[in-house]
C-alpha cells in the first residue's frame, strides 16, 4: 500500500481502477487487478466507482493548469512591484502628511433613500455618521463598510450631523428643516437625549465648539448651528440653553465651522459673505463679528479656518498682502478658506484681505476640508469631482479625483486625528510661566468621506 494514502484511500483508488478497466472493455487486466488485489466488488459497488477516476484526473489537470497560471501572475506582480518607485509603494507606510484621497474608494456605502447631505467621524472609533434629506441618520463602520444602525427622530430632512460634546461623553448633534437640533447618545444606543427648539427656519449646519483642552481638544460642551433664519445660536449641550445668538448675516447662514481652541467661528451665507466671530470679544453681540469676507459672487455654501499647520504655507500668500511671514504667536484664525457657487475657492487672511483665488470647479464648490498636516485643501463640488490644492505652491491643483461621484458631492469631512496628551492646560495657550506650552502629538488619519446626491457616502482611505 502506498505510504501516501489511508488504507480507506488505496481501498476507493482500487476499486476505481477496477470499474475503469470493466468499463474500458479490459476483462483480462481487470481480472488480473482482481486476483492481484483479492478485490470482491459486486455489481452494484462497481457501477458505484464507475468513472471516477476520469473525474479525479480530469480535476487535477485543471487545477495544475490554474496553479501554473498563477505562478505566472505572481512573477508579473513581483517584477512590476520591483520596479515600482518608492513613492507607489504600501500607502499604509506612506507619510500621512503628504497622504490624498484617489479614486476608488474603498467602500460605497448605500442606504439612504434621497441625497446624502451631511457626513461626520467619531473623534475615536471608527464610525461614521451620514444625514440625508430622507429624514434619516445612519451609523456606519467605516473599516469595514457596514451599515451599524439608522436613527430616526427628526421629520423632515437632516442637513447637518457632527459629533463631539464633553469629554468622555461624545454626542452626535444632528440639525433638520424641522427647525430642531437633536442630540443623540452614542453610549446608550445612540437614544434622544435632547431636543434644542429655538431657530425659527431650517437649521443647515451643528459643529460643536472644542474646548481646546490637552489630552481632549475637541470635547466641549458647547455646540454652534446655523440657520435660515439669518442666526447662529449657541448651546450648552449639558443644560440644553441657548446661552448666545449671533447675527449679522443678512440671508441664510449656510454653514458654521469652529477653531481648534474654541475661541472663533467662521460662518458662510447666501448673502455672498463669510463672517468670522470671536466668543471672546468684550461688548456683547454687537463686537463678536470681527470681518465679514466679501468678494465672491454667489451664495457662499461652506467656510473652514485653517490649522495651524498650514501657516507655514499661507504666510508664503499672505506676503503679498504685506505679511510676510505668519505672526510670530499667532491665533488659530489667521487664515480661512470659503468656497462658493461662483465655483471659486478663496483663501483670506484674518483682517479680511483675499490671498488667492482657486479656479478649477466648474460648478458649485460644496465643501472644503484642510488636511490636518496642513499642505493640503480639498474640496468638493457639484461637478462630481474632488480637488487637491497645494498651498506650498501657491495653491496649485495637484490632484482631481473625477467621478468621485455619480452625481452633486454635497459633503466632505476629513478624520479628526487622534491626541494624546503631553501636558497640562489648553492646546496653545500658555503655562504657569507664561510660555507657551507643547502641542499635543498627533496620530493623523488618511481617511476622507463624502456625501453625495447620488444617495451614497464614499470612503477614501489610506
Amino acid at each position: 500500500m502506498s505510504q501516501h494514502l489511508t488504507s480507506r484511500q488505496a481501498e476507493e483508488l482500487h476499486k476505481s481502477m477496477l470499474a475503469y478497466l470493466v468499463a474500458a472493455n479490459l476483462p483480462t487486466s481487470a481480472a488480473a487487478l482482481r486476483g492481484e488485489l483479492n478485490l470482491d466488488v459486486d455489481e452494484a459497488t462497481r457501477k458505484k466507482y464507475e468513472g471516477l477516476l476520469e473525474k479525479k484526473w480530469t480535476s487535477i489537470v485543471r487545477l495544475q493548469k490554474k496553479i501554473m497560471d498563477l505562478e505566472t501572475r505572481c512573477v508579473a506582480l513581483q517584477h512590476d512591484l520591483d520596479a515600482a518607485p518608492p513613492s507607489s509603494l504600501s500607502r499604509r507606510t506612506a507619510d500621512p502628511a503628504s497622504w490624498l484621497p484617489r479614486a476608488p474608494p474603498r467602500h460605497v456605502l448605500q442606504g439612504h433613500r434621497l441625497p446624502v447631505t451631511s457626513v461626520a467621524f467619531h473623534p475615536i472609533y471608527t464610525t461614521l455618521a451620514s444625514a440625508s434629506e430622507d429624514a434619516s441618520i445612519k451609523i456606519w463602520d467605516w473599516e469595514h463598510g457596514e451599515l451599524e444602525r439608522t436613527l430616526k427622530g427628526h421629520t423632515k430632512a437632516v442637513l447637518s450631523v457632527d459629533y463631539g460634546g464633553p469629554r468622555g461623553g461624545t454626542l452626535l448633534a444632528s440639525c433638520s428643516a424641522d427647525t430642531t437640533v437633536r442630540l443623540w447618545d452614542p453610549a446608550d444606543e445612540y437614544k434622544t437625549v435632547r431636543t434644542l427648539p429655538g431657530h425659527d427656519h431650517a437649521v443647515s449646519c451643528v459643529r460643536f465648539i472644542p474646548g481646546g483642552h490637552r489630552g481632549a481638544p475637541l470635547a466641549g460642551h458647547l455646540l454652534a448651528s446655523a440657520s435660515r433664519d439669518r442666526s447662529i445660536r449657541i448651546w450648552d449641550v449639558t443644560t440644553g440653553f441657548c446661552v448666545r445668538t449671533l447675527r449679522g448675516h443678512t440671508e441664510w447662514v449656510r454653514e458654521v465651522s469652529s477653531s481648534l481652541d474654541g475661541r472663533w467661528l467662521v460662518s458662510a451665507s447666501s448673502d455672498a459673505t463669510a463672517r468670522l466671530w470671536d466668543l471672546q470679544a468684550a461688548g456683547g453681540e454687537a463686537n463678536a463679528c470681527r470681518v465679514a469676507f466679501t468678494g465672491h459672487e454667489h451664495v457662499v455654501e461652506c467656510a473652514a479656518l485653517a490649522p495651524r499647520a498650514a501657516y507655514v504655507h499661507l504666510a508664503g500668500l499672505a506676503g503679498a498682502g504685506g505679511a510676510a511671514s505668519a505672526p510670530a504667536r499667532p491665533s488659530h484664525a489667521e487664515f480661512v478658506a470659503t468656497g462658493s457657487r461662483d465655483k471659486t475657492v478663496r483663501l483670506w487672511d484674518a483682517r479680511g484681505t483675499l490671498l488667492l483665488t482657486l479656479h478649477g470647479h466648474d460648478n458649485w464648490v460644496r465643501a472644503l476640508a484642510f488636511h490636518p498636516g496642513g499642505k493640503y485643501l480639498v474640496s468638493a463640488s457639484d461637478d462630481r469631482t474632488l480637488r487637491c490644492w497645494d498651498l506650498a505652491q501657491a495653491g496649485k491643483c495637484v490632484r482631481v479625483v473625477e467621478g468621485a461621484h455619480g452625481h452633486f458631492v454635497s459633503a466632505l469631512r476629513w478624520a479628526p486625528s487622534l491626541w494624546r496628551d503631553v501636558g497640562v492646560g489648553v492646546v496653545g495657550g500658555l503655562g504657569r510661566d507664561g510660555k507657551e506650552e507643547e502641542e499635543e502629538e498627533v496620530t493623523m488619519r488618511c481617511v476622507v468621506a463624502t456625501g453625495s446626491v447620488d444617495m451614497s457616502v464614499r470612503v477614501f482611505a489610506g
